[in-house]
């Protein structure tokens, strides 16, 4: 309910306003109705109007001086003139002073009415102004957040984040933690949960812990810049109460410590490579940047780029690369020079092949006949050689049947489609669109086109665009935001956040990598 001053020192015309304007079907509420300025005044010092109905000539005060102190005690508020008098010298005052209308008397209840609307509509469109920035404001927040850690953090971005969102007050020494949801995405393929959000119970378990400063990367990882860390126990806190609260556990990886904002660029790069060896720590634990040891970095560099060369040749359906891939991967893991679990190293491999075949909308596990919620095969693993047997015969498998999928009836159209797409990831190119151009109604090709390759048209095309944002990113020194324009997103923070749900990171993470 909007809320009402009413202010005529005519006692027949105060009492006509309050009794017979709708005032409820209107929406508002009349607080007082006053019949001097200064009385108006001392209503206006105690309770937030939102519009003011004033006459313009009133004793010792006039309406228009009412209105200007009306204006400088709430500077949105709503004022509607009525004066029994035409001259234009106060009609001109008062639309000096922004008034939504001027009503002359003796008033029409439904002039009145109709203003009284437009106030309403106005101020409805102001709070929806209002809403839309308050619910901007994480989001903007995030994306300076994500430019300082990601950085270099650039001066513009550290004077914002300091006057915009207090982190003047910031108290060191702090430092930068990454947060990850321990296996989510097997979590969300078994429950079909995927539309579900999960890092915002951890986020919120975050807040109410009273860590200010939350940087969500992805579905699964979050930052969290941590101040005064030599007093604050808040990380074990947090892992405390997900524990209790939440049907998952985290692991997090934590930067050292520094002294400046501009330094958490370095504290955050550190939490990432911390995180990025829970393969080596396990789940559920907190892993300290110090703690580890450069062997341990150096063994996942070389496992990725091997996983990465397996996983293109069970793609490509060559089947003496596999083979020989699959050699050089166990070569690599039987020289690891770090301490770690046989069951971890399966489930590494695991993840890294889920990830991969997620491009094409495939599931590991579905592909394995395997239930996520048991890893009996995995923990009957004793030795090396017992896994590289497994996943020998598994991964010839899984080649054979991403083969299969590409001669699917309706396969030879489809594909004619997707290149069509992807000589056009510039475009903003439809469903309707694509069907034109095919000769087939748009309804019959979403079907198809949902059956053969399992996702829908717009989920397809944005893959694609990805794809081939990678393919820039790799090949050319575009800058990011021509990159982006190339692909057809035409702002940028829209693209980069769109890379980073699909990716785990930022376009400029994933060019450096």
């Amino acid at each position: 309910m909007y809320k009402v001053l009413l202010a005529d020192d005519e006692k027949l015309d105060l009492d006509g306003m309050r009794t017979f304007i709708p005032w409820q079907d209107l929406g508002m509420e009349v607080v007082d109705g006053v019949m001097n300025g200064f009385d108006a005044c001392k209503v206006l010092e105690l309770e937030k109007i939102d519009i003011l109905v004033t006459d313009v000539r009133m004793p010792n005060m006039s309406g228009l001086e009412l209105a200007k102190r009306a204006m400088e005690m709430w500077k949105d508020i709503k004022i509607i003139f009525v004066s029994g008098y035409q001259d234009f010298s106060y009609a001109k005052q008062a639309l000096s002073l922004n008034a939504v209308n001027y009503v002359l008397k003796p008033m029409d209840d439904q002039e009145l009415i109709d203003s009284l609307t437009k106030v309403r509509e106005d101020l409805d469109q102001e709070r929806l102004r209002q809403d839309a920035y308050w619910q901007m404001v994480p989001i903007v927040k995030n994306e300076y957040l994500l430019q300082l850690l990601e950085g270099p953090g650039a001066e513009s971005t550290i004077d914002v984040l300091k006057q915009e969102y207090q982190m003047s007050r910031f108290v060191w020494p702090g430092c930068a933690a990454v947060i990850e949801i321990d296996g989510l995405s097997w979590k969300q393929a078994e429950e079909n949960r995927s539309e579900k959000d999960e890092m915002q119970g951890v986020v919120s378990i975050c807040s109410r812990l009273g860590v200010e400063h939350i940087c969500k990367i992805s579905k699964t990882r979050a930052a969290l810049l941590l101040e005064n860390i030599d007093n604050n126990p808040v990380l074990d806190q947090i892992f405390d109460q997900v524990k209790k609260n939440l049907p998952f556990s985290i692991t997090a990886g934590v930067g050292e410590r520094c002294n400046a904002l501009s330094e958490l660029t370095v504290s955050y790069r550190q939490a990432v490579e911390a995180l990025d060896l829970k393969m080596f720590y396990g789940k559920g634990k907190v892993i300290g940047y110090g703690e580890v040891r450069t062997a341990e970095k150096e063994d996942v560099k070389h496992l990725d780029a091997r996983l990465e060369a397996l996983f293109v040749a069970m793609s490509n359906y060559e089947l003496v690369r596999i083979h020989d891939e699959l050699d050089d991967l166990f070569q690599v893991a039987k020289s690891l020079k770090s301490k770690f679990t046989l069951r971890n190293f399966a489930l590494y491999i695991l993840m890294k092949l889920d990830n991969y075949l997620h491009k094409s909308n495939e599931n590991v596990f579905h592909l394995l006949g395997m239930e996520l919620n048991n890893y009996d095969i995995i923990m009957q693993f004793e030795t090396i050689t017992d896994i590289h047997y497994w996943l020998r015969r598994r991964v010839y498998e899984i080649s054979e049947t991403l083969q299969a999928n590409k001669h699917k009836k309706n396969w030879k159209l489809i594909r004619q489609m997707v290149e069509y797409m992807k000589e056009r990831t510039h475009e903003n190119i439809t469903l309707r669109d694509l069907a034109e151009q095919f000769s087939l109604s748009p309804n019959y090709l979403g079907v198809i086109f949902k059956e053969e390759t399992g996702k829908n048209f717009s989920e397809y095309f944005i893959s694609l665009r990805m794809e081939k944002s990678c393919e820039l990113l790799k090949t050319t020194n575009m800058k990011i935001y021509e990159i982006a324009d190339r692909v057809g997103y035409r702002h940028l923070p829209y693209f980069s956040r769109q890379f980073k749900e699909t990716y785990g990171m930022t376009p400029l993470e994933y060019r450096r990598a």
